[in-house]
């Protein structure tokens, strides 16, 4: 957790209510990206619970990675949605832009940079379940590999090979994509010059009856 936000959670937790709204700014893009994976178009209701909870459980935070503690929450709240809505997680076209890969994501995973916002997100739609959390919970959120793994409950490395597994998927579905767009068929920008002698088409001719 960076230092601002470290300052930050001790002044919220003194009551300071710019410093939560500094909690939210900071936090709510990456949550409320995480969210539409899990819920779809309900995710904007399961942040708002979230952000309930964080301010009624903040006094009792003791200290560790805030951002992950956030996203616990926001878990646990979408997946008790989930169960409510009796459906299981879907990664829905995405509304949002996929926010820059993560500084610290290792060598295999900075794979994903090179994949545009608008198509990864779409591509994303695609991965099985479990890649896709581990790929947005590093990517959007930012957390390391054992961070996100205290979030879902699986190992560091177990995230790590689905995370990397994951950008791998992506990466050859672009390439996919890339080779089976058909190349452009070269338009004249004008009609061709007849040839010496031939009459120009006229466009205002009506066509001869047949």
């Amino acid at each position: 957790m960076t230092g601002e936000l470290t300052e930050a959670v001790a002044a919220a937790q003194a009551g300071d209510e710019g410093a939560f709204r500094y909690l939210y700014r900071s936090l709510q893009p990456g949550l409320l990206r995480y969210l539409t994976v899990l819920v779809g178009p309900d995710a904007e209701d399961v942040a708002s619970e979230t952000w309930l909870q964080i301010s009624r459980d903040l006094p009792r935070f003791t200290g560790g990675e805030f951002r992950a503690w956030t996203v616990t929450i926001a878990r646990n709240r979408a997946m008790d949605h989930l169960r409510r809505q009796r459906r299981r997680p879907t990664v829905p076209v995405p509304v949002q832009a996929l926010s820059e890969m993560a500084g610290d994501l290792d060598t295999a995973e900075r794979a994903g940079e090179t994949i545009g916002t608008e198509a990864a997100l779409a591509l994303i739609a695609t991965l099985p379940p479990r890649e896709a959390e581990a790929v947005l919970l590093r990517a959007v959120v930012g957390l390391d590999a054992e961070t996100a793994g205290r979030v879902l409950g699986r190992r560091a490395g177990a995230v790590r090979t689905a995370a990397h597994r994951g950008l791998r998927r992506l990466a050859a579905l672009l390439d996919r994509q890339d080779a089976s767009r058909p190349a452009e068929a070269e338009q004249p920008a004008t009609p061709p010059l007849p040839r010496r002698g031939q009459r120009a088409p006229d466009a205002r001719a009506e066509p001869a009856d047949g």
